[in-house]
């Protein structure tokens, strides 16, 4: 559990942290292995007698007050009783300590329901893949690549799924000698059910197959799938009616069956089933169809009228399926693969709340959907996660963002259908009505409890080969992890500002900014500027506090030249503000990519965050020696002596050759060398694949690597009239304090 605060040294009170101008809060990621630092857990079998405050339920820790038959809470001060055996668990009679008081940062394993026997029950993982039938050639190609991949990564012993939709949904049985399918049609005026449930078109135990046994024929089942497109149409009077079938796509009602379908064994079968399913377009047959306009105009689907406003959900359709996926125990993962509008702000609840993944790909061409699908199977996750975070008295939590849903009861407590270790979510702080930290007060504290169920593989457990599922043993298990914090505090504002984590104050703007844009971008990049303007002005205030000086424009410091560690934030919200997540309809950004990016920006750990927002550009005199990381992001990177780059967007990966390298450098850079295995090592810390362009400046096209030179670049118009450049805008941002400080 990684947990990194904006500011890792308290403000004393609220007048100190407002006039700071830095958010206050912290990113957790809580299913990360090890803690920011590299720490792991310690861990522990009895998770059940963790002892708990009867005031506020915070958990027993390091951080707490031990007596002999009585403890006080770290988090609300109120003494607690401990029972007989309780005490003795904690009397130090010479064997090791239970976990709890060795270390604040602890996972253990909680029983099940039935006692402590139960804690390891027994289950079976099971994926389902739902394919796209209304789509090319090229498509199916892709996505036959990337189940072949993900049956690579699925542990022996699971169970698959293969469904394909378009106006009928087909179930596939590959547990015979040949794979074989069955059909439900979709009717075109359907209330939202099926003519015939799927059970009864075919047994779900025929549906889900045995990976390890069926893989072949699995394999064989995805060769005979076609796109609709290759049907013979009827030559009939309703030739019209069955061209347009030929192009449905019924998503909707598909994903609603089939979670239906699934529904039945939950909690017998499996505990959690992910359904992958594969979109070549929007929705547009039966219950969810989505609306859009012909043409390809990405900016039709904008809101009448209204450069700077998203597109709203047109239908609430994926925001039910999605909570009927949630009490099914099913996980949904959208792969888009289309760069036709489709709607993404309607589907995105359906993986964001389900606890899946969105993917979207502009292409065929350069999709990495296989490399992707293997890495988000390969990685362990958690599910039927409860994430709790717990302040002392002084300070409360303000707000809270991340892909999560909340308790319908009790506040503050998150549900996560699945997390994996990628998964953060950001917490923003104030301080309770009249209260303030003290040197006589005990320190604040924080405390997240996450509590989380995980498969674990047993490996083979029987010697009889043809029963594939007794075979490969899979138990659950249910565990809580609890990490406690203790932070110290300061009353002067230069302490605090030495204390700041760019990346972490970067994440919390991220998040506030996004829930502003879907109302309005162009309103959501003013409040970011002039949240950047009042900062660097609560800056130039404090320093006159403790230094004379002049009070000219030219006096005002935008380098913040005092403060190292806030140097980088200038830099990194003008960045931001030139993100594709901010820019408005006339400047061609697809509505489904700014979805794609909200997505997937609301979910990266802080770092991840801001290498996708502000890139790293490493220089390289050879494809062995590397030069030097370049603190700027401009033309002038042209002018060094270093004939190659590396650029890290997170997404993308830019090596560029300069057009007067010498010919003795072998271009692309060899399999072994520094810069290659720079790269790989890249491209298997992500979460996403991110893809890999050489570009060499003396014949192919620069415009991709130079679009990401951003200081050269201009701010929005309505934001800094005719500038051009980052040191424009911060000239601007400099007239702008000068204006409202006289």
């Amino acid at each position: 559990m990684a947990v990194r605060a904006s500011l890792a040294c308290f403000p004393s009170d609220a007048a100190l942290q407002v006039s700071s101008g830095i958010p206050w809060g912290v990113a957790v990621t809580p299913f990360s292995a090890a803690d920011e630092r590299g720490a792991a857990a310690a861990t522990g079998a009895e998770g059940h007698l963790l002892p708990r405050c009867d005031s506020c339920y915070a958990y027993f820790s390091t951080l707490c007050k031990l007596h002999r038959w009585s403890w006080s809470c770290a988090i609300c001060s109120a003494d607690n009783d401990l029972s007989r055996d309780a005490s003795a668990r904690y009397a130090r009679d010479g064997g090791q300590d239970p976990p709890e008081m060795r270390s604040a940062f602890v996972d253990l394993l909680l029983p099940g329901e039935e006692g402590e026997e139960a804690a390891a029950t027994t289950t079976t993982p099971v994926y389902v893949a739902a394919i796209d039938l209304s789509s090319s050639e090229e498509f199916l190609e892709l996505v036959k690549s990337a189940l072949l991949a993900a049956l690579e990564a699925i542990s022996p012993g699971s169970l698959f799924g293969l469904l394909t939709f378009s106006s009928k949904i087909g179930l596939y049985d590959v547990q015979g000698p040949i794979p074989i399918v069955k059909n439900a049609f979709i009717p075109p005026d359907s209330d939202g059910t099926l003519l015939v449930d799927l059970e009864d078109v075919m047994p779900l135990r025929s549906f889900l197959a045995p990976v390890d046994s069926c893989k072949d024929r699995i394999a064989e089942a995805l060769e005979t799938i076609k796109p609709t497109s290759s049907w013979e149409i009827t030559a009939t009077a309703s030739e019209v009616q069955d061209h347009a079938l030929h192009h449905a796509r019924g998503f909707g009602l598909a994903m609603d069956s089939v979670v239906n379908y699934l529904c039945s064994e939950y909690g017998s079968l499996f505990e959690l089933a992910r359904i992958f399913t594969f979109l070549s377009g929007p929705p547009n047959y039966g219950p969810g169809q989505i609306e859009t306009r012909s043409g390809g105009d990405h900016n039709a689907a904008k809101m009448p009228g209204s450069d700077h406003t998203f597109i709203s959900e047109q239908t609430n359709f994926y925001t039910n399926l999605a909570a009927s996926a949630v009490q099914a125990g099913v996980c949904v993962d959208l792969f888009a693969i289309t760069n036709e509008y489709t709607d993404l702000s309607s589907l995105k609840v359906l993986s964001v709340e389900s606890g899946g993944s969105l993917y979207m790909y502009s292409s065929t061409d350069e999709s990495t959907l296989p490399q992707d699908i293997y890495k988000m199977l390969s990685r362990p996750y958690a599910f039927g996660c409860v994430l709790r975070l717990r302040t002392s008295s002084e300070f409360k939590i303000a707000d809270s963002y991340g892909h999560f849903f909340p308790d319908p009861q009790y506040m503050h407590v998150q549900h996560i259908n699945c997390c994996d270790s990628f998964a953060t979510y950001v917490y923003d702080f104030e301080f309770q009505k009249d209260s303030q930290f003290s040197r006589k007060s005990s320190p604040p504290i924080l405390q997240i409890a996450f509590k989380y169920t995980t498969i674990v593989h047993q490996g083979d457990t029987s010697g009889d080969v043809s029963n594939s599922i007794s075979r490969s043993k899979f138990t659950l298990q249910r565990r809580l992890r609890v990490r406690t914090i203790q932070y110290n505090i300061t009353a002067n504002i230069w302490d605090l500002y030495d204390f700041v984590d760019p990346d972490v104050v970067l994440t919390i703007l991220v998040h506030q900014v996004i829930l502003a844009s879907l109302s309005d971008v162009l309103q959501a990049k003013i409040w970011l500027r002039d949240w950047l303007v009042n900062f660097i002005a609560q800056y130039n205030k404090a320093y006159k506090v403790v230094r004379s000086g002049g009070s000219g424009i030219s006096d005002i410091d935008v380098d913040f030249i005092h403060c190292s560690q806030l140097q980088p934030l200038s830099r990194l919200v003008f960045a931001f503000l030139l993100s594709p997540l901010l820019q408005l309809h006339s400047q061609s950004i697809h509505p489904d990519y700014r979805t794609y990016l909200q997505c997937l920006f609301s979910a990266l750990e802080a770092s991840s965050l801001r290498q996708a927002i502000c890139p790293t550009l490493i220089s390289y005199s050879s494809p062995d020696v590397e030069a030097e990381v370049h603190q700027s992001l401009s033309r002038s990177v042209f002018n060094s002596e270093s004939p190659i780059f590396l650029l890290d967007a997170y997404t993308d990966l830019l090596v560029y050759y300069s057009p007067t390298v010498s010919s003795t450098i072998p271009f692309p850079p060899p399999r072994e060398c520094l810069l290659r295995s720079k790269i790989d090592r890249l491209k298997q810390e992500r979460n996403i694949t991110p893809k890999l362009v050489f570009i060499h400046g003396a014949h192919d096209d620069t415009t991709t690597f130079e679009r990401y030179l951003i200081e050269d670049q201009s701010v929005d118009g309505s934001l800094v009239a005719s500038a051009t450049g980052f040191r424009s805008f911060l000239e601007g941002i400099r007239s702008r304090i000068a204006e409202y400080s006289r």
